[in-house]
């Protein structure tokens, strides 16, 4: 399967004909330079399928709760940051003094609030079931910082560790790896390239500045960049040598018995 988004001599040929893009192919082929797409398993496919659906979700009960938080404040209501997080908070909304019309429409929001809410409960409940399934969900949820949760969305990403000859290459998969830009002898890093999956980066950084609060070596490593580069450069130095963490421990098929002082379980027993 080749990935159309990195090969535009397709996509963007002028002369596009079926013989035509033939003949391309089979060149680049010949060369060994066409970008592949790795096919998973449908295990992990279903799971990563799971985790997309659960994500959308996520992002459209966020933009809910902002909404009825500025249509509050619009009015001169705040209401605490995490308030309508729970059912508690979101009863509390509807008792706001508002005009008639808003007050319909708050009810509106919250009724669909609460209704995402069962359903992304319902569909953590079946990524956390299913996720158990992959294999190396046992591994990775033995690093303090990675959730059964955090392990089912970077397993479904992953797929086989076995693809990649080394982490570098998966930190490539990840889009972690920074953007190099060519001016004629000079060559300069960027930005990172954010290619691949953006919900597999999002779950390795949160799981990454979680797994610093336990391990004194990742935070460490976390505060020489932050005081050399700032901030956001060492978030993403911290996720790239978690991912490395990652990478050994599927590799080498480790289970940590304390991951903060890099123990690791008996394999004898």
């Amino acid at each position: 399967m080749v990935d159309p988004n990195q090969f535009r001599v397709i996509s963007q040929s002028v002369k596009k004909t079926d013989a035509n893009d033939a003949r391309n192919l089979a060149l680049y082929l010949a060369k060994g330079l066409l970008p592949e797409v790795r096919m998973k398993e449908k295990q992990q496919a279903q799971v990563a399928s799971l985790t997309q659906t659960r994500d959308r979700l996520v992002k459209l009960r966020t933009a809910l709760k902002n909404k009825v938080n500025n249509l509050l404040s619009a009015r001169g209501i705040e209401l605490e940051k995490e308030a309508l997080s729970s059912e508690k908070g979101l009863t509390r909304a509807l008792t706001m003094e508002v005009e008639e019309l808003t007050q319909l429409e708050l009810q509106i929001i919250v009724e669909q609030i609460r209704s995402l809410n069962q359903s992304i409960a319902k569909l953590e409940e079946v990524i956390d079931r299913e996720g158990k399934k992959l294999k190396g969900h046992r591994n990775l949820t033995s690093i303090k910082g990675i959730g059964s949760l955090g392990a089912s969305i970077l397993l479904s990403v992953i797929g086989d560790v076995r693809d990649f000859p080394d982490e570098g290459r998966l930190a490539s998969y990840f889009g972690i790896v920074p953007r190099i830009h060519n001016s004629n002898e000079t060559e300069r890093s960027g930005g990172i390239t954010k290619r691949g999956s953006k919900l597999g980066r999002t779950a390795l950084v949160q799981c990454a500045l979680i797994a610093k609060r336990y391990s004194p070596y990742l935070a460490s490593y976390y505060e020489h960049i932050r005081s050399r580069r700032g901030t956001g450069r060492a978030i993403i130095a911290l996720a790239r040598k978690f991912l490395g963490i990652i990478y050994r421990t599927l590799k080498n098929h480790w289970v940590f018995q304390d991951f903060p002082h890099f123990v690791l379980e008996d394999s004898t027993t």
